[in-house]
């Protein structure tokens, strides 16, 4: 059959907890209290040993992950090779960088006719030229204050229909597992599989050995030893020796 699937990040949780479920049974409650050992440190075993005992139910993952990943794909439309709205059409970059530069050009030639027709009005040389300099000017300054009005509301429309996509673009995974009876049923079948096939088995196994391991009841430990006796000077050559009486003067 292959090497066992890797369960993917959007499974992790779902395996945690389906330990949890487990680790929370009567079967396993009473058994953890009578082996001594702490929950936790059951769940971190169980977290580490994921490969091990989800191949025990791959075969419920591949059918699930199958079904998931072909929802996924009619869920999915063609992407826009240029992003939504406006910007597939040809020449709308174009556009665009007009709408900035027009406003931006229109403002420096304005400010420059207007510059050179006032100078030339107050050297009084070549009126005629001022005064044709001068209405240049004026014309372009209308001309940079409308093109910078329509390239803002330009700009205002591509934003809001951009959200706008977006929001409709992106799909609501929980409200997709919910739409399809076939995949939730998917799910359910491989989490029943992993909890019964997979995560029970290893946790008897785990709590057996730890019992199995535990001292008796009743038996002493091991850095226990037998009550400590000072040594015994008392050989040969140190009896001690009966001493007379001292005599009386």
């Amino acid at each position: 059959m292959g090497r066992p699937s890797r369960l993917g990040d959007e499974d992790r949780s779902d395996y945690a907890s389906a330990l949890d479920e487990v680790i929370a049974s009567p079967e396993i409650r009473r058994l953890l209290e009578r082996s001594g050992v702490p929950g936790d440190r059951l769940r971190v075993r169980g977290l580490a040993a994921v490969a091990r005992t989800a191949g025990a139910a791959d075969a419920e993952y591949r059918r699930y992950a199958a079904l998931r990943a072909q929802g996924g794909r009619r869920g999915a439309g063609p992407a826009p090779l240029s992003g939504p709205g406006d910007q597939e059409r040809p020449g709308a970059g174009v556009l665009a960088v007009l709408g900035v530069l027009t406003p931006v050009l229109a403002a420096v030639a304005a400010v420059t006719f207007l510059l050179l027709g006032y100078g030339l009005r107050l050297a009084d040389a070549l009126p005629a030229l001022a005064d044709t300099l001068v209405g240049v000017g004026w014309f372009s300054l209308v001309v940079a204050g409308v093109t910078a009005l329509v390239s803002v509301v330009a700009l205002y429309r591509t934003a809001a229909k951009q959200s706008a996509a977006d929001a409709v673009a992106v799909p609501d995974p929980s409200a997709a597992a919910t739409a399809s009876p076939a995949l939730a049923q998917a799910r359910e079948a491989w989490l029943v599989a992993l909890r019964d096939r997979g995560i029970r088995p290893f946790l008897l196994q785990e709590l057996a050995e730890a019992g199995a391991s535990a001292p008796a009841a009743g038996e002493g430990s091991r850095f226990s030893s037998p009550a400590f006796a000072g040594p015994d000077y008392s050989g040969p050559g140190f009896e001690g020796s009966a001493r007379p009486a001292p005599r009386q003067p």
